[in-house]
């Protein structure tokens, strides 16, 4: 086909974000409730179009995330997560989709905003399951999301970062478990901190718990990128028996 015959496509572009916290020691996303259609009162990612051809992605996402739920860009670090344009993905017409995802602690109750009829958390693994539909494909760029999470704690020190300023094993493990989604053994999970030097060091006495020794509390070490890594059983059934 040569060029004076070729029409280029009327593509759409549009950002979408996948923002994760621990809230109450389970994985969370935030999702808005879609105040206009398509797709009318159905839960979905925050995002939208861009508003004109000069405005930068990354600036289109943070505008999006403060008008749809008033998070701000000074609190969250935004990755590129991945590029979404099946045909069909979107009834208005073909639109191409750049996510984004951020992973951090702490966050506040989002307030809802513009074309937004609600915006709150929700639980990681019943938009999983299939128990919370989502709209247009978004049930895929949270799984997406979810996995890179998943790997991210494998192998950096993530995972401190939802921990107090000191914490016990019990509490670094809690994170893993609600990131991960699967029990871990506390045993093995003991024994793959201890073989990574710099992930967690000791920070002075120990907590007392209601039952038991007391336990030695730690903070985050230096090490920011894990050596081993914290590899993930391949199967929950494989869980107490990773490092037998």
């Amino acid at each position: 086909m040569t060029e004076d015959h070729w029409t280029p496509p009327a593509v759409m572009l549009a950002v979408d974000l996948v923002i994760l916290t621990l809230r109450e020691w389970r994985l969370h996303v935030l999702l808005i409730e879609r105040g206009i259609e398509p797709y009318q009162g159905a839960w979905a990612l925050p995002g939208g179009f861009l508003q004109h051809a000069e405005e930068d992605l990354t600036a289109a996402a943070h505008r999006e995330l403060a008008e749809e739920a008033s998070l701000h860009a000074e609190t969250l670090h935004l990755e590129h997560l991945g590029v979404y344009g099946a045909p069909g993905r979107d009834p208005r017409g073909r639109v191409v989709s750049i996510a984004y995802l951020a992973i951090a602690p702490g966050l506040p109750e989002p307030i809802a905003g513009t074309d937004a009829a609600g915006a709150r958390w929700h639980r990681v693994d019943r938009v999983l399951s299939g128990d919370l539909r989502l709209a247009f494909d978004h049930r895929r760029i949270v799984e997406d999301g979810v996995e890179r999470a998943r790997t991210k704690l494998e192998h950096s020190a993530l995972a401190t970062a939802f921990c107090g300023p000191t914490f016990t094993i019990a509490d670094l493990q809690r994170v893993y478990e609600a990131v991960w989604g699967i029990p871990l053994d506390p045993r093995n999970f003991y024994r793959k901190v201890q073989k990574t030097k710099g992930f967690i060091v000791p920070a002075g006495p120990e907590r007392k718990v209601t039952a038991g020794r007391p336990a030695r509390l730690f903070r985050a070490g230096p090490r920011k990128v894990l050596y081993p890594p914290m590899v993930r059983p391949v199967d929950p059934a494989d869980a107490k028996e990773s490092e037998e």
